[in-house]
This record gives C-alpha cells, sequence and structure tokens, in this order.
C-alpha cells in the first residue's frame, strides 16, 4: 500500500510530509487535522535511519504506509509516517494537528483545557492521541488508524525543522498556512 488518503507514501518524504497537510488523522476514533510535519531520509544526519536498521527504528526501513514511533528524550512518544520504498529508511515526524474529534478525551490525557495546546507538538499529539509503543510498526490503513483525504487542498508554508541539533537548516518542516495549532510559527 503506497496511496492512502490522497497521499503517495511511496514517494520521497519531503512531499509526503507535504501531501500529509490538511489530512484527518484518527487514532481509535481520536484525532483531527494535521497542521505540522517533519520530513526526515536515511542521507540525513538528523535522521534515526541515518545509520541503518537497528531495533529501535526498524519500522522506519519499511514497508511504506506504516507507523514508526519512538521514545523522544526518554519521555514523550513521537509518531511518523514510513516512506519510500521497503528498506529506505525514511519518514514523516507529524508535529501538531488541529483536535477535531475526541476532544474531551484528549483533555483528559493530556489534563488540559486549551484546544490549541493539546495537539501542538509531537510528544503532545502522541499523548492526546494515546499513541505508545505499541502503535510501532502499525498499518496506517487499518484500525486503529484511519486517514482521509481533505475536502479542499490546503495552503502549505515551509521552513527549517526545530528540534535537532544536525541538518536544521533543512526546510523540510511543514505547515497549513495560518493555523492556530502549529507547535511553533512559520518565520
Amino acid at each position: 500500500m503506497t496511496q492512502l488518503a490522497g497521499v503517495d507514501f511511496g514517494a520521497p518524504s519531503q512531499e509526503v510530509a507535504r501531501q500529509l497537510i490538511g489530512v484527518e488523522l484518527l487514532v481509535d476514533g481520536v484525532g483531527g487535522r494535521i497542521v505540522e510535519t517533519e520530513a526526515y531520509d536515511r542521507d540525513d544526519p538528523a535522521s534515526h535511519s541515518f545509520s541503518g536498521p537497528s531495533e529501535r527504528n526498524l519500522a522506519m526501513f519499511g514497508p511504506p504506509g506504516h507507523a514508526y514511533v519512538y521514545r523522544s528524550y526518554g519521555i514523550h512518544w513521537c509518531l511518523n509516517f514510513v516512506c519510500r520504498e521497503d528498506g529506505h529508511g525514511a519518514g514523516v515526524l507529524i508535529r501538531a494537528i488541529e483536535p477535531l474529534e475526541g476532544i474531551a478525551l484528549m483533555r483528559a490525557r493530556r489534563g488540559l483545557d486549551d484546544v490549541r495546546l493539546l495537539c501542538s507538538g509531537p510528544g503532545k499529539l502522541s499523548q492526546a492521541l494515546g499513541i505508545t509503543r505499541l502503535h510501532n510498526a502499525l498499518a496506517l490503513d487499518a484500525p486503529p488508524f484511519a486517514l482521509i483525504a481533505p475536502a479542499a487542498p490546503a495552503t502549505v508554508v515551509a521552513g527549517p525543522r526545530i528540534g535537532i541539533s544536525k541538518a536544521m537548516e533543512v526546510p523540510w518542516r511543514f505547515g497549513l498556512a495560518g493555523s492556530r495549532f502549529l507547535s511553533k510559527p512559520f518565520r
């Protein structure tokens, strides 16, 4: 499976990251519109796949259209979507969504009320959606995941990735223009 919700998961990660903006992501019926992503590829020193396959990153090497979930700083789970051909080692970090479904459950999981802060960062959205290591390597075209194509094309902005220490200048961060739900504004 490489096509899902109008997204070609067989494409390079920066194309998939752009295509995902505006797609609705649901996990067990909880979620919303993807408003921010970041692309990573095996030739990218900031990517988990840069040093080759390991027990931690094996899901990132395929097949495309699956989840790659990892623990960040030993605290937060982060959700990525695998892309490119099986064995390549590329993915898209889902950085932020605009909450639309299951907001009460997201609030309970996050322990706060402000809807703008529920999913405005990769760790926050994983907590709000109930993402754990158990979601690692699962197919995105089957429960608990659902991806729904947007009704209209999104207006996408791009800029350098954030929260990394290598290849920071690479403009592979994508966002929904004008969204109030981003992790950080685009400059």
